[in-house]
């Protein structure tokens, strides 16, 4: 949903204890999306084969019908008719500020999916936010399986312990995260940036129209934006910019063109309404990153 206006003329300081909103919204839009479709859906633009792994709800079918037709795998997406497919309601100011909701919905049923059951192992398993169990899981799975994994806590940094917090980074890949984000799970183990550049072998901070960060325990990359022709929608930017970076990644490239990849994968989402609405082939996309960043990106 869009609200003409600004939440913060909304919002009174000395009332949050007793905080009371409505507002009145004049676009509303139902999308698929999810950051397991939205990751998918970009790197199958991209030219990979990724699946899914996570449970659905009684009211799949047309997802899954999108999802097939755009060569996303999804056999490894369990259907519980007993609940509808979590939903996640947004809505998004004058400023691209958001406020949200999330229904759970079959994601309680996260836990009873395991990594070892997608038979064709991917290279790398995208480890995004999910019932904060099951993650902790899946982090336990990969490493038994010895399968990298990229971190992505995000939304459920909150509901970690620091030592449980500790484990998923200190396993893992690369871990990914908004500043906002980043800055948490500082605050939240008591470390510093430097100690927590040491902890992954990849950190990558975005940092939404600033560009991104990306750093290792030898070297420090700015990544500009990528030009975006309007911003209409920055839902999904943050999946988008990972699914072009872990494209890059899992060919082999340098950590900058990768996340050069990220930041135009996600100017390609937020000129479109919704976070599975854009496309493009390949020769746009290498056109388009050539016009950006000077040099030629092999897909």
């Amino acid at each position: 949903m869009d609200f003409p206006g600004h939440f913060y003329d909304r919002i009174m300081p000395d009332k949050l204890h007793c905080l009371s909103l409505s507002f009145l919204v004049d676009k509303l839009s139902k999308q698929f999306g999810g950051t397991a479709g939205n990751i998918a859906y970009s790197m199958q633009l991209l030219g990979l084969k990724p699946a899914i792994l996570a449970p659905a709800g009684n009211d799949f079918e047309p997802y899954k019908t999108f999802l097939t037709k755009h060569n996303i795998n999804t056999e490894y997406i369990p259907i519980y008719k007993n609940v509808a497919t979590s939903v996640y309601t947004v809505m998004t100011d004058k400023n691209h500020c958001q406020i949200g909701s999330f229904f759970v919905g079959p994601m309680k049923y996260a836990g009873k999916l395991h990594i070892a059951d997608v038979s064709d192992q991917e290279k790398l398993v995208v480890l995004a936010p999910n019932e904060p169990e099951a993650m902790k899981q899946y982090i336990a799975e990969c490493k038994s399986l010895k399968i990298p994994y990229l971190y992505d806590p995000a939304f459920q940094i909150g509901n970690f312990t620091s030592e449980e917090l500790r484990d998923g980074i200190e396993n893992s890949t690369i871990l990914i995260g908004n500043d906002y984000e980043i800055a948490l799970i500082e605050q939240k183990l008591g470390i510093s940036h430097e100690e927590l550049i040491l902890m992954a072998p990849v950190l990558v901070t975005t940092l939404g129209g600033k560009g991104s960060i990306i750093e290792t325990r030898h070297d420090a990359m700015h990544i500009e934006r990528t030009d975006a022709e309007n911003v209409c929608d920055p839902t999904g930017a943050g999946d988008a910019y990972r699914a072009g970076f872990v494209t890059g990644y899992l060919r082999g490239l340098p950590l900058d063109v990768c996340g050069q990849m990220g930041s135009v994968t996600a100017a390609y989402t937020v000129e479109k309404y919704g976070t599975q609405t854009h496309t493009f082939t390949k020769k746009e996309f290498i056109e388009r990153y050539k016009k950006n960043y000077g040099s030629v990106v092999e897909l």
